[in-house]
């Protein structure tokens, strides 16, 4: 099974690229973003890297010009370099227009960036839609910066281009669907950012070893929001007839406790996969509501798209301190923490795999007693006899071992227990 492979020893191998991929400043368009795909792409071979171009009309958003950066510093008067795009990608707001000139400090504070509640940290800022430059910095570095004036630079260009995404797509016997989904947009950030790209890398790694799939999966890497919408209005026809349950996979690296976003109806067959996996593995989780959503679930549960998909994330974005900040880097991730989500995906197709929709043959209860699978006397709560029963009432061939499992208020493993014992006495069909 997919769950017996040696996937803790992947931990440090994924912890690798993420290394290697940390310094690469990707956003929503640009060499960055390109150049990561292409990384991943040496590791998927059969990843197909994809494009759409800048102006583009994607339902009810536009595609964005492409956007890349040079450099991006501020200095004294002396030539000092006080800030530098180079040595943290965070110092420049996302998607800055170009600017060059002298500041003095107060002229320079409308366009900087702190958190003054973290001191040390870098915040994350963008401006993907409104013409704007700015510089991101730690408090204590704006504290220290001087009276100025300064030397302002943002060597950048926005320009007609080409927004990029990758998918791979692992056929197996059926044409139903899974799918797993991360974003490939944001720059220096090791959770919310890498661990989702680095574990679905491997997860297709592990997956396309198989021999024998019945289920046929697919990989999405996009920029977050206007990817998604990018891919679903490229795909949206084929996955409403074929999509069964699909994952977006974000923030994912880190060591503390699963968290579980829903879809927006909340009952889908990702949603019941999820829940019968984080309860019957007795990990410990938080489940969180639809109204806490932040992810690119929002798109694919939209209303009018409504495709079943849901999120099973570490820490939740937005629930940890360094969420969006330089203090995400790569020492707020681990190896440990990438094995455990990458065991929690693996038994996810597992699971998929596995689950069945078996039926009864038998035309009403068949007689159990002559197969000694029901006491020949009578006994007054005879729970095993009762439970045994009950699963068999749901063998209709329109419930699944897991949706059985929840009716029941058992686990889908002690349904196959008993699942097993009827097909031996040749009771399934």
């Amino acid at each position: 099974m997919l769950s017996e492979n040696p996937i803790f020893a992947s931990g440090n191998e994924m912890y690798g690229w993420a290394t290697d991929l940390f310094p690469i400043n990707r956003s929503l368009t640009g060499e960055g973003t390109l150049k990561t795909l292409e990384y991943l792409r040496n590791l998927l071979p059969n990843l197909e890297i994809k494009s759409i171009s800048s102006g583009t009309q994607v339902f009810d958003w536009v595609v964005p010009d492409s956007w890349n950066i040079t450099q991006g510093y501020i200095k004294d008067l002396d030539g000092n370099l006080l800030i530098d795009f180079q040595e943290n990608n965070l110092h420049v707001m996302g998607y800055s227009t170009p600017v060059s000139g002298i500041f003095t400090k107060e002229e320079l504070s409308k366009q900087v960036h702190v958190l003054p509640e973290q001191p040390t940290a870098i915040p994350y800022v963008t401006s993907y839609y409104v013409d704007n430059w700015g510089f991101c910095m730690s408090l204590n570095q704006w504290e220290n910066l001087g009276d100025g004036p300064f030397e302002i630079l943002i060597d950048s260009k926005k320009e007609m281009g080409e927004l990029n995404y990758a998918e791979i797509v692992i056929p197996g016997t059926s044409t139903q669907e899974i799918l797993f989904s991360t974003y490939v947009c944001h720059p220096s950030m090791a959770n919310n950012e890498l661990s989702g790209p680095v574990v679905l890398t491997k997860l297709m790694q592990e997956l396309q070893k198989t021999p024998i799939r019945h289920y046929t999966y697919r990989a999405i890497f996009v920029p977050e929001t206007i990817g998604s919408l990018v891919f679903l209005s490229r795909n949206l026809e084929h996955l409403k007839v074929n999509l069964i349950a699909g994952w977006v996979m974000t923030c994912i690296g880190d060591n503390g406790h699963f968290s579980y976003i829903p879809s927006r109806l909340g009952d889908t067959y990702a949603d019941k996969i999820t829940l019968e996996l984080l309860v019957s593995q007795g990990n410990s989780f938080t489940e969180y509501s639809w109204l806490d959503r932040g992810s690119d679930e929002r798109q694919f549960c939209a209303p009018g798209v409504d495709l079943p998909v849901c999120s099973v994330t570490k820490t939740k974005y937005g629930e940890y301190a360094e969420y969006h900040t330089s203090l995400d880097n790569l020492d707020f991730i681990s190896p440990e923490g990438l094995s455990r989500s990458l065991e929690f995906y693996l038994k996810v197709i597992e699971l998929l795999e596995d689950n069945r929709t078996p039926r009864i043959n038998t035309l009403g209860e068949p007689q159990l007693g002559k197969r000694n699978l029901y006491p020949n006397t009578s006994v007054k709560n005879n729970q095993s006899a009762r439970e045994l029963m009950n699963i068999i009432s749901y063998l209709d061939g329109q419930h699944n071992l897991v949706e059985i499992a929840k009716k029941l208020s058992i686990t889908k493993d002690e349904v196959s227990s008993i699942i097993k014992i009827l097909e031996n006495n040749d009771l399934i069909a």
